[in-house]
């Protein structure tokens, strides 16, 4: 991703954010954020959460960083009273793949990329 293209759109999202049913969680060090979890409302079925995106700088991989923000966005989407969420993984992100089986093709920035689906009850 690139900061310079995406600042507006994260404007934005983050303007748009009815907490606790969609908003953007950051993991910050002395050295500034270096990850975040945004989610909202499912485009498939408004009942259902959607973790659109779930990130941490390859600095802190390994860290424990995405194993904090996953168990904090699920509270966050447990108490919006949610009863289930998604996170859509890109295909060629062996880091975090295990998925359902369904498939979508995303286009962002000008590049098509496939996203795998994980489904998670919040109950």
């Amino acid at each position: 991703m690139d900061p310079s293209r995406e600042e507006s759109r994260w404007k934005t999202r983050i303007a748009e954010t009815r907490w606790p049913s969609s908003g953007v969680l950051v993991a910050e060090t002395e050295a500034g954020i270096v990850g975040f979890a945004s989610f909202g409302p499912s485009q498939e079925t408004p009942d259902i959460a959607e973790i659109g995106t779930l990130y941490a700088t390859p600095e802190v991989w390994g860290t424990g960083t995405g194993k904090q923000l996953m168990p904090a966005t699920l509270t966050t989407l447990g108490q919006a009273d949610y009863t289930q969420a998604t996170l859509w993984v890109l295909e060629d992100n062996e880091r975090a793949r295990r998925a359902d089986g369904a498939a979508v093709e995303y286009t962002t920035g000008g590049a098509s990329l496939n996203k795998l689906r994980y489904p998670r009850p919040l109950v």
